[in-house]
């Protein structure tokens, strides 16, 4: 343990990145970016947040410099010289708010939404620009199909070579981080699933080799960088196809999962789950955050239904486990399970989320409704 309590509003470094406290605004995918350009809107979007008190921005998932990363024209782009002049703006305006951010890095694969919608009933293939391991889409009430031929070598170095440059670019606009985007079956998540991961060279197989894309996507991405910038991953068990998905059964498997991230250059797992309070395996009440920092030895978040009460978990997931409370939460966080604390819907409805709970005006809050998706609040 620390010399000092760990709180939620104790500072925290990792690398080049100083924090004034824990909590972190999650990733959340908005589309209001026309064209992949943010503009004024997003500029905004940010600055409340940071202004609301939250330490470290995450972006939403931004598309790197390949031509198979998108699957919405709305998202926001990491390259060309109109999408780099927005998140400058929003970069300067965070900063002078007195936080810090950190863009996410995303590279869709085959989880495309337009082709997907007529896939099944035509059983074509996918347009030659998408791309995935071994060219399986589906999941959830869909079955796993052959959609498009593997990734070629060629094509697997490619997506490699954009992750590099969209984090050297990062590096070079005074970012302070990134987040490489590798869970919820987006692509490099279909490497490590073994149900989309078919391959039998040197990036399919067994734990180790399915990790190999992501590993050898840290490792450009640190040599184009710096020693000290900081590199997040964002790793999940569940899909967005597909809830119940597991890549790894036991901490043997996490651990065979983990050390090749770690050695390729991870600072910081960001540990995706749907609620952040389910223990991950059987005999312990760690949860993927918890087992994460105890096996890799690196800093986590956990991000999972943070600041949203009981009632709305029940109507969104079904029944809780057990009750919710920000007690729970910050239990875990004083105990190091994990040291930082990412929150998404709490924080898209309310920007002062973070102050409020500071200053214990949990009456302030405002409640979370599925409405606050359609604007920029």
């Amino acid at each position: 343990m620390s010399g000092n309590p760990i709180t939620l509003f104790s500072p925290f470094r990792v690398g080049s990145l100083e924090l004034a406290n824990r909590v972190v605004m999650a990733p959340m995918t908005r589309c209001f970016s026309p064209g992949g350009v943010s503009g004024e809107g997003m500029a905004g979007y940010y600055r409340r947040r940071a202004e609301g008190g939250a330490g470290l921005i995450i972006t939403e998932g931004t598309h790197v410099p390949h031509w198979g990363a998108a699957n919405d024209p709305d998202c926001p782009d990491f390259h060309g010289e109109a999408a780099l002049a927005g998140w400058s703006r929003i970069r300067d305006d965070v900063h002078a708010a007195g936080s810090r951010i950190i863009p996410q890095l995303w590279h869709v694969g085959l989880l495309v939404k337009a082709e997907l919608e007529n896939l099944y009933e035509e059983k074509g293939e996918l347009g030659p620009h998408h791309v995935g391991p071994s060219g399986f889409v589906g999941g959830m009430d869909q079955p796993l199909i052959r959609a498009r031929p593997d990734m070629t070598l060629a094509e697997i170095e490619a997506v490699i070579n954009a992750f590099g440059g969209a984090a050297m670019t990062a590096f070079r606009m005074g970012f302070d981080g990134i987040e490489i985007h590798g869970a919820h079956g987006y692509l490099i998540d279909q490497f490590f699933w073994a149900d989309t991961n078919h391959r039998t060279d040197d990036f399919g197989g067994s734990v180790r080799e399915r990790v190999r894309f992501c590993e050898e996507i840290v490792r450009e991405c640190r040599r184009r960088t710096a020693p000290d910038f900081p590199i997040f991953l964002r790793i999940s068990q569940w899909k967005g196809q597909d809830y119940t998905a597991r890549l790894v059964r036991n901490p043997k498997e996490l651990e065979s999962f983990l050390g090749p991230l770690v050695d390729a250059g991870v600072d910081l797992f960001d540990c995706s789950q749907r609620r952040f309070w389910e223990p991950e395996f059987d005999g312990s009440d760690l949860n993927l955050a918890g087992w994460v920092k105890r096996i890799s030895g690196k800093a986590t978040m956990t991000v999972g239904s943070v600041g949203l009460d009981r009632e709305l978990i029940e109507s969104l997931y079904g029944q809780a486990s057990a009750p919710v409370s920000l007690e729970r939460l910050l239990d875990r966080l004083g105990r190091e399970d994990f040291d930082l604390v990412g929150v998404g819907r709490a924080l898209l409805v309310d920007p002062n989320w973070t102050d409020k709970i500071r200053r214990g005006a949990v009456e302030e809050l405002r409640p979370y409704t599925v409405e606050a998706l359609a604007s920029l609040s």
